[in-house]
């Protein structure tokens, strides 16, 4: 699986959103500046050419639909990150957000609880 650049992470968002889209319908959904109709299709045969996306034909047209789910993607490219930025430690990573003040002692609480309650 191949790491996706921003643009096929949109695109992927709205396609696990979704369920099945045609590219206007995907257009629809962008938020902000909205690509090219043609730009969007060439996103969507990258995703596709990747194994993310697959295909049902209606004549010349194709509704795609999402071959890797949201959850399989995440799981593969956080442990990624984890190991990039944060040397594989998830204590460091925890330490990053709680330094930032982007997590609470309470939500810290609540992971201690779950990880307790696991085993």
């Amino acid at each position: 699986m191949q790491k996706l650049t921003n643009k096929e992470e949109e695109v992927m968002k709205i396609l696990w959103k979704l369920k099945k889209a045609f590219v206007k319908e995907i257009l629809e959904e962008i938020d902000g500046e909205k690509p090219h109709y043609n730009t969007l299709s060439t996103i969507v045969r990258n995703l596709q050419e990747k194994g993310y996306v697959g295909h049902e034909a209606f004549g010349n047209t194709h509704r795609y639909f999402p071959m890797v789910t949201k959850e399989q993607y995440r799981k593969k490219y956080v442990n990624a990150a984890i190991a990039d930025y944060y040397d594989d430690s998830y204590k460091s990573l925890v330490s990053h957000f709680a330094n930032e003040e982007k997590i609470s002692v309470r939500e810290l609480q609540e992971i201690i609880d779950l990880i307790e309650k696991k085993k």
